[in-house]
């Protein structure tokens, strides 16, 4: 039976449209319905795309912070992709936060094994974690997915902090030698995002060891935001999978993070 909100002449117009692109996506389960795999999900279905959703783990939070985080084991994890891309032809996909080396492992494997298919990797700050937890997760992410991944995102201060450790130079790293340092481990292209400017604004560069390819600026929001990385990272990925070029799909993804934070509400006390 159809809802009577949807009319037969509807729904076989939809399956005339032809199928949408597919994005899998590895993420971890937000209660506070701003990031991870509910991100995800709203963010490339908006897009025009179509989530295939492994859920990789829960958090334990609200909307001030991250008390704790569950791994799924990692034979959980690889059944759900495995299963789901014997069926369903994939044209991107999106690494979110998968809380484990064990789960990076799995999913470094499944994407060498569709090594056409581009990746977008979001690396959030993890300072809510273990110390210990934290080195060795950045430790299997560096040494078995940055070699997979198409184009890494994250915020500047974290970037900077993970893939710089030892910069000692006067100057802040730009977007250029946070890139050269990713391009070092195999992925050839990094989204900087968060990067502070005078007067209130807000720099966002996507660069390669060699160039600046783009960047969107806009003014600076007096708001702390959740959910940001996981909505840009999987607005990139959707594009992409849909045959937007980097280029085009970056500055889309950067306007559609900006009109989200512009349409950003409190739901709780954070």
């Amino acid at each position: 039976m159809l809802p009577a909100s949807i009319s037969p002449d509807l729904e076989e117009n939809s399956m005339d449209d032809g199928p949408a692109a597919s994005v899998m996506v590895f993420n971890a389960n937000d209660p506070s319905g701003a990031a991870g795999i509910t991100a995800d999900l709203m963010t490339i279905a908006s897009v025009g795309a179509h989530a295939l959703p492994v859920i990789t783990g829960a958090y334990a939070r609200d909307t001030s912070e991250v008390y704790d985080h569950f791994a799924f084991d990692d034979e959980a994890v690889s059944e759900q992709a495995r299963a789901i891309l014997e069926d369903v032809p994939v044209q991107a996909f999106k690494v979110g936060f998968v809380g484990s080396p064990e789960n990076l492992s799995i999913i470094a494997e499944i994407a060498s094994d569709y090594e056409d298919v581009p990746v977008i990797a979001y690396m959030p700050n993890l300072a809510w974690w273990d110390d210990s937890q934290i080195e060795s997760y950045l430790d299997a992410f560096e040494e078995m997915v940055l070699p997979q991944t198409t184009v890494l995102v994250g915020n500047y201060n974290t970037l900077w902090r993970w893939l710089l450790p030892d910069w000692s130079a006067q100057r802040h790293p730009e977007p250029r030698d946070i890139a050269r340092a990713a391009d070092a481990k195999g992925c050839p292209y990094t989204l900087v995002t968060g990067i502070t400017l005078p007067d209130q604004w807000i720099d966002n560069v996507l660069a390669s060891p060699n160039e600046i390819l783009g960047r969107d600026k806009h003014a600076r929001r007096e708001a702390i935001y959740v959910g940001a990385g996981d909505t840009v990272s999987a607005a990139l990925a959707a594009l992409l999978a849909s045959g937007s070029d980097l280029g085009s799909a970056t500055s889309e993804a950067l306007s559609y993070l900006d009109r989200s934070l512009a349409g950003a509400f409190r739901p709780g006390m954070g």
